[in-house]
């Protein structure tokens, strides 16, 4: 499990990102680059990190599900993601 402070930061990125999307494309068509320049740095889509949902962890990240590899092998052990069973041959 990560830390509480990761997650918490990663959040406030995610809120200043839809916060200024409009006005960055706005000042990305306009050309005016001083101004682009003068938003906040976590205003940044880049600087976004994709976590699992359950745990936090920022690596081994299933986007269709929005878990970890770790977390994704457990509920699908389990049962509790529908259309997803271990394979056998």
């Amino acid at each position: 499990m990560s830390r509480k402070c990761l997650i918490a930061r990663e959040e406030k990125r995610r809120k200043l990102v839809d916060k200024y999307a409009d006005i960055r494309k706005e000042l990305k068509e306009n050309g005016d680059w001083d101004a682009l320049q003068k938003l906040p740095r976590n205003s940044l889509p880049v600087r976004l990190r994709n976590r699992c949902m359950m745990t936090g962890r920022p690596r081994g990240y299933f986007r269709k599900f929005g878990i970890s590899r770790l977390v994704f092998r457990e509920m699908a052990l389990k049962g509790e993601i529908p259309g997803i069973k271990k394979a056998s041959w």
